[in-house]
């Protein structure tokens, strides 16, 4: 397997726990123990930042114009529904975030919650099972090597240094907190 697809497998790993700690968050919200407004509100930062600032935007940029260049369809194939994808997982995002503006709308945060999981769940199975094997076989290992090169760059310049190892070690400490 390439860098460049390690590297996106790897940031799925990170998107999976996240799921796994928001299906726990739903499932305390109502009952002691909840998640604070602050937690929930973190959490949806982290899903911004990371899961579509950096990882959506790694593949957007740069892995879907590749695989396009490379005579992927950019209509109607397997990018076409990833990013179709991409833009429904904002608007889960954009749900959550309004149902956690206020007072929290435990109802609406946990059907956009619960949307998004269901969704980023399929959608990771399809990329690690059909688009990333195929972009493999599709790009040839220097254009990968190159790809990964560019993840590295958009990280820094997205993110900013460290970043990435900040936003891991709050999800860990997420993890702590509601999957102990």
């Amino acid at each position: 397997m390439s860098k460049a697809i390690d590297e996106l497998k790897h940031d799925h790993d990170a998107i999976l726990s996240a799921l796994n700690i928001l299906d726990a968050m739903v499932g305390r919200l109502g009952k002691a123990g909840a998640p604070s407004a602050e937690d929930l509100k973190g959490f949806i930062g982290f899903l911004k930042e990371f899961a579509d600032k950096c990882h959506h935007g790694k593949e957007e940029g740069i892995l879907f114009p590749a695989l396009t260049d490379a005579g992927m369809p950019k209509q109607g194939g397997p990018v076409a529904v990833m990013l179709s994808e991409h833009v429904e997982g904002r608007t889960f995002i954009k749900e959550m975030d309004h149902a956690v503006s206020g007072a929290v709308d435990v109802t609406a945060f946990t059907q956009a919650a619960q949307g998004y999981a269901d969704l980023l769940r399929a959608h990771i199975a399809k990329e690690n099972d059909v688009l990333f094997p195929a972009a493999e076989r599709l790009l040839p290992s220097p254009e990968l090597e190159t790809i990964h090169g560019k993840f590295e760059q958009h990280e820094e310049t997205v993110l900013g240094h460290g970043r990435h190892e900040e936003l891991h070690a709050m999800l860990k400490e997420l993890r702590k907190k509601y999957l102990a």
